[in-house]
């Protein structure tokens, strides 16, 4: 076995070797940060925005306060709300031809990851033209896209901070990423309120989202030492709080907790990479349409337990972030694996059975699992072999 592999060993030289950290986002953080964006786009002569987002967020109360103060500041607005979960390759082409109509100077994104990653994309598509498929190769994207500002209303996915989009590719039913610093959101307006109106299944579905980021951020090949920060201390924020966020809505110190735990494990992740847990949810969001956080959430302990012996000083530490005792890293290893499994529980997230899949799909699943561009940062080598032993225990 090459010694990089080798259990214990896998992370030996993280602060020697080099690695690159930009974070080209500015974050306002806290209780009606929103209302200070009509205000910033007049002073970057930005008088023309589309606003994408879902139905469903579409007819918040928030979404016609926000409008209501875009008008009054005098821009124009135009709002694209057909956006759907696992954002399709045609929901970004018919953003960026949204964006095109009406000569929008920039973007808003409102919502969830969805939005947020369908607009990232739209504001490349529109700027350069083409297919959103051909910028799954960086080098294509030569200058900024569109300015884009995030407001996220959900604490999840971290896409609010991050400069990758990950879109449904309808004809091949593949996700791909289109990443590029010059994609990131130029101002992400975070406010813990907004998420108050998510249901409890949903509280729990993109809490484990963000949960699985800071676990396969801080195991991941590519960690390094400032995305291994942000990843503990989200590991640490949303351990905490998830279960009281699902059960107890209203609590604003729980709901803070969660969106400061999201917001970490996406600056984590998109510094380091995530790993195998994303490969198998990305090809089940494929071939599936099921919900990213759900597959990451239930797929999570199974393969924290594939990867165990390959990273047991890592997962020890994730367990000592969630303030659990134990006296040596395999049984710390062993008891993070455990608090993820009841976390799931707790929380009230289904099965992997739930989502259908078909034993003559698994082939497929596990190829795509293996093709995709983070399966090179899992902490244990992953073949498309490797992949179907997982898929099958998961059906078991």
């Amino acid at each position: 076995m090459h010694p990089v592999f080798e259990r214990g060993l896998l992370f030996m030289n993280d602060i020697t070797k080099p690695f690159n950290f930009i974070l080209p986002t500015e974050i306002k953080y806290g209780e009606d940060s929103i209302a200070g964006l009509p205000g910033i786009l007049k002073d970057r002569d930005i008088e023309s925005v589309l606003l994408i987002t879902d139905p469903v967020i579409k007819v918040q109360p928030f979404t016609a306060d926000l409008l209501q103060n875009l008008s009054l500041a005098g821009i124009n607005v135009t709002v694209f709300d057909r956006v759907e979960p696992n954002p399709k390759d045609y929901n970004v082409m018919e953003a960026a031809a949204a964006a095109v109509d009406m000569k929008a100077r920039g973007i808003i994104a409102l919502g969830g990851g969805s939005p947020i990653d369908c607009a990232k994309a739209a504001a490349v598509v529109a700027a350069f033209g083409g297919k959103v498929r051909d910028y799954e190769d960086s080098s294509k994207i030569t200058g900024d896209a569109l300015p884009l500002f995030t407001v996220p209303t959900t604490a999840g996915t971290g896409s609010e901070v991050t400069f990758s989009s990950v879109i449904t590719d309808t004809s091949e039913n593949f996700k791909f990423t289109v990443k590029s610093s010059m994609i990131a959101p130029k101002i992400a307006f975070i406010d813990p309120l907004l998420t108050h109106s998510m249901p409890p299944a949903l509280t729990a579905a993109v809490g484990l989202d963000a949960l699985t980021h800071a676990i396969e951020a801080f195991t991941a090949r590519n960690a390094n030492p400032l995305s291994d920060a942000a990843a503990l201390h989200a590991v640490e924020l949303i351990n905490r709080s998830l279960v009281r966020a699902v059960r107890s809505p209203k609590d604003r110190t729980a709901r803070d907790d969660m969106m400061n735990g999201s917001l970490l494990a996406g600056i984590a992740f998109s510094h380091s990479d995530v790993a195998a847990v994303h490969c198998i949810a990305e090809a089940l969001g494929g071939k599936y349409d099921t919900p990213h956080g759900v597959c990451n959430a239930v797929t999570l302990p199974a393969i924290m337990e594939y990867n165990l012996d390959y990273g047991v000083s890592r997962y020890a530490r994730i367990a000592s972030a969630m303030g659990l005792p134990f006296g040596s890293e395999e049984e710390g290893a062993r008891r993070a694996v455990e608090r993820v499994k009841l976390l799931v529980k707790e929380t009230g997230l289904p099965e992997f059975r739930s989502f259908g899949v078909q034993d003559e799909d698994l082939q497929e699943l596990a190829e795509n699992s293996a093709r995709n561009g983070s399966n090179k940062d899992n902490p244990r080598p992953m073949t498309a072999e490797d992949y179907m032993t997982v898929l099958k225990r998961l059906m078991a």
